[in-house]
Order: structure tokens, then sequence, then C-alpha cells
């Protein structure tokens, strides 16, 4: 058995490993997803979510060393928590996530990204603290290959994101060069280009890169599938 934590990316919260959680499960693996700063049920004010506070929040969510799963921009948290403490990890899988380069914010890394799909998309809020995706265009950018039903559950639970940790750098990391890791191609994916996620995987053993079948959101295109690359990632290795 394996003990995953499933992180979130921009605008979502736990909510949305709905799917995912049960088939890991049904594996015979445990799972939990948490809510980072000022997504999903966490009250935390936009204004105060910083990089540090959601890989603070990551590490309070671990008990004893997990799968550690981020989705999208959550490359970058599960990076600084692997870094502050990398005994609490025992794998870090980024699920068509951004994979942290030395001096460059995630913001930094989309724009260097080959084609800028969300271009359009996404409008910032005139406080500046925020960024939302255009309600229109969601479904098309997020979950254009999800069944209807996983749609319509999700839109009205996306959130405004905070644009202060995703316009942050990590600290030398010294620490997550030792931590196993793995990175998950979503080969259909609207919102990162397929083509970029190999390249972000530079550092990352090309045994441990795969590839899925599916558009940004695996979690509710394919939890099965997922589920399974997820438990063999696992299990390749021992827990």
């Amino acid at each position: 058995m394996a003990r995953f934590l499933l992180v979130h990316g921009s605008c979502h919260g736990a909510w949305c490993w709905r799917d995912l959680i049960p088939a890991l499960e049904a594996l015979g693996h445990a799972a939990a997803a948490i809510d980072l700063p000022a997504h999903g049920a966490d009250r935390t004010p936009a204004a105060e979510a910083t990089l540090d506070r959601y890989a603070t929040a990551i590490l309070g969510a671990i008990d004893a060393p997990v799968t550690l799963v981020g989705h999208s921009a959550a490359g970058y948290p599960i990076t600084l928590a692997a870094e502050l403490a990398p005994e609490k990890i025992a794998r870090l899988v980024y699920l068509c996530a951004y994979v942290p380069q030395p001096g460059l914010s995630m913001i930094d890394m989309r724009k260097a990204g080959p084609r800028q799909l969300l271009h359009g998309a996404v409008r910032a809020a005139p406080d500046g603290v925020t960024y939302a995706v255009d309600p229109a265009l969601a479904p098309g950018i997020f979950y254009h290959d999800c069944p209807a039903d996983a749609v319509a559950y999700a839109l009205p639970r996306l959130c405004p994101e905070p644009i202060l940790p995703q316009s942050t750098t990590l600290p030398p990391l010294r620490n997550w060069p030792t931590v196993e890791k793995h990175y998950i191609v979503c080969a259909d994916d609207h919102t990162i280009p397929p083509e970029y996620q190999p390249v972000m995987a530079a550092a990352i053993p090309p045994s441990h890169v795969t590839s899925l079948p599916t558009g940004h959101s695996p979690f509710f295109s394919a939890p099965a599938a997922l589920a399974q690359r997820l438990s063999d990632i696992a299990g390749a290795t021992g827990t």
C-alpha cells in the first residue's frame, strides 16, 4: 500500500480529486487531498497566500512519508515542500506540472513556453492580487475531454488564483535533487503545451517520464488510468 497526498493546481481545490481518491483506494492505497491557502474551503485571504504558506500547508498534512502528487501549478509548492522536508516525501509526481527552474517563477516559465494556450483566457483582478479564468473558456482549457457531469461539477468551484505565489522564485535547491521524481505528460493538454512538458521534466530520469493520452484534467477524464499509473509509480520502488 502507498500513501498519496494530492495537491491541486491553479483555481482548483481538493475537490478536483473527487474521482481519483476512490480509484486509488480501490487499488489498495491511502489517498488524501488538501486545499492550498485561499483555495477551496480554506479561508486564507488571497492577499496573504504565498509560496511558503503553500509548502507549509503541504508539510502540515503529512504525518508519514507520502507520494506527493502536484498538478499543474502545484509543481512549485511540492518542490519547495520536498526541499524543506525531504524526509516526508517518498517521491514526487509532477502531473502535467511545472518543474521549477533556477531563477524563474512559474509565471516566467509559462511565458517561456512554446505556445501561450491561456492567452486571452485569464484576467487579473483590478487590485492585482488574483487572476481568474473566463468561465466561458474554462471548459475548453481545462476539461475538453472530461464527462459533462464532471465539467458541471467543476466550473462553479473554480476560484480566483493568487498571483504572488506564481510570481515567486524558489531558493537554491539542495535537498530536492536527492528526492525521487516522476513526471506524467498529458499528451492532449490544452492548458500547458504537451511538447513543453518533457522539456520541463529534463531533470527527471527518462525512465520516470511517462504519458497519458488526456487533456489537462485526467483526474476527471481518466481517473482509473491515472490511479493505475500512480500505483505503478509508487510500486516501482516499493513503499
